[in-house]
Formats: structure tokens, C-alpha cells, sequence
């Protein structure tokens, strides 16, 4: 029972938050990774292979249901806290100077969160979805690089995903040292380093991935 209470709490919600968004972090890292090499321009033989192994390999297969079950825990929990904490707040944020305490994008995780959930549904169709379908369903041969080369030039698909990219640096850059700082990692000598890789991360794993969509784009990758 208690702990069901500590994680249906404000403090067990925040922690599951913190939770699931490093793992979703470590997730990010192997995805920037894979699709950096594009940027190899071998005409996508690498990405291709690399792709192949993550949509065959049964092991990933086991953990891409994990991968799905801590999006939803992770969007599902921070949505419930943010209407929680509005309840609480009936007069809204207006009698706060928040501005003078916090960055714009602390106040709009919710926003930025949300406007990434779009860009996920929109991913998800485009790739993930039809991955699964050549996989289980048609049995047919894809070519993961001529996919992704065929929706970045789509100009419309591009400033839908350079946007998502965006908000996602966005909301790594509040997220990244929240989480450690909800589990407690929370040192005068050890959080300046831990908020500095957190901007770093936040800049260059977004940065990577506009580059590789901009590249495609242009024709020069």
C-alpha cells in the first residue's frame, strides 16, 4: 500500500517522469547515432544495415515494447501532473512572477511536450508504421535510407520535423537536469557539470538530427 501511495504521489509521479525520460534520453542516443550515418554518404548502405538489424533483431523487438510502454508512462504521468498542479492553482500562473524564477521553456514543457507528441504520431506514421507493415504484413523489401530521403525532401514533412527537433531541444534542455535533480542528484559540485551536459546534449543530439534532414533535403547526403 505504501507503495502505491508514494508512486500515485506528486513525488512518485515526478519520479517516474525523471525515470522514463533518462531512458528515453538513452534512446535518443542510439537513434542520433544511427541515423548519423547517413551523413556517411555511401548511399545509406550503412544506415541501412544498421536499420535492418534494429527492425530484425528480436532482442530490440522485446525492448521496443519497453520503448513504447516508457513514452506512454512518460506522456501520460506529466500530463496528469500538469492537471494536478492546475487544479491546485485555480487562479492560474498570473499572481507568480515565474518569469523572474524560470526559463520560458521550464513554464511550456507542457507545450513543448505537446507539440512533440505531434511530431511523434507524424514519425511513427511515416516510418515505424510502415517498417511494421513491410515486416509482418507485405513481406516486402524496403530501403530504409530511400524512405527517409523521400520524406526530408518533402518540404512541408521537413518544417514539420525541424519544428519537432525544435521543441525537443527545447525539452531536453529543462528536462535533462530535472531528472537528475528528482532523483536526487543534486550537488553544488556536481550539478553545474550535470546542467552543462544537459545543454550540450540538448543542443547537439536536435542540432544532429536537423543537420542529417537538412542534408537530405539538399540533395547532399
Amino acid at each position: 500500500m505504501a507503495k502505491e501511495n508514494f508512486l500515485t504521489s506528486s513525488i512518485g509521479k515526478k519520479l517516474i517522469v525523471g525515470l522514463t525520460g533518462l531512458f528515453l534520453i538513452s534512446f535518443l542516443v542510439v537513434h542520433v547515432g544511427i541515423n548519423s550515418a547517413i551523413l556517411l554518404n555511401d548511399n545509406g548502405e550503412t544506415f541501412n544495415t544498421a536499420a535492418h538489424f534494429m527492425s530484425h533483431n528480436w532482442v530490440i523487438r522485446v525492448m521496443e515494447i519497453g520503448l513504447l510502454l516508457g513514452i506512454l508512462i512518460h506522456i501520460g504521468t506529466t500530463l496528469k501532473l500538469h492537471f494536478e498542479n492546475k487544479a491546485k492553482r485555480p487562479v492560474g500562473y498570473a499572481v507568480i512572477d515565474g518569469k523572474a524564477n524560470s526559463k520560458w521553456y521550464s513554464r511550456s514543457m507542457t507545450l513543448l511536450g505537446t507539440l512533440l507528441l505531434i511530431f511523434l504520431v507524424i514519425h511513427m506514421a511515416d516510418f515505424w508504421l510502415h517498417t511494421k507493415k513491410a515486416l509482418y504484413i507485405t513481406h516486402e523489401e524496403e530501403n530504409p535510407y530511400l524512405q527517409v530521403k523521400a520524406a526530408m525532401q518533402n518540404p512541408i514533412l521537413l518544417v514539420i520535423y525541424i519544428a519537432g527537433f525544435f521543441s525537443l531541444g527545447f525539452h531536453l534542455l529543462h528536462g535533462f537536469p530535472s531528472a537528475f535533480q528528482t532523483l536526487g542528484l543534486n550537488h553544488k559540485k556536481y550539478t553545474p557539470i550535470i546542467k552543462a551536459a544537459g545543454t550540450a546534449f540538448s543542443i547537439v543530439v536536435p542540432g544532429l538530427f536537423a543537420a542529417i534532414a537538412l542534408a537530405l533535403f539538399f540533395g547532399l547526403v
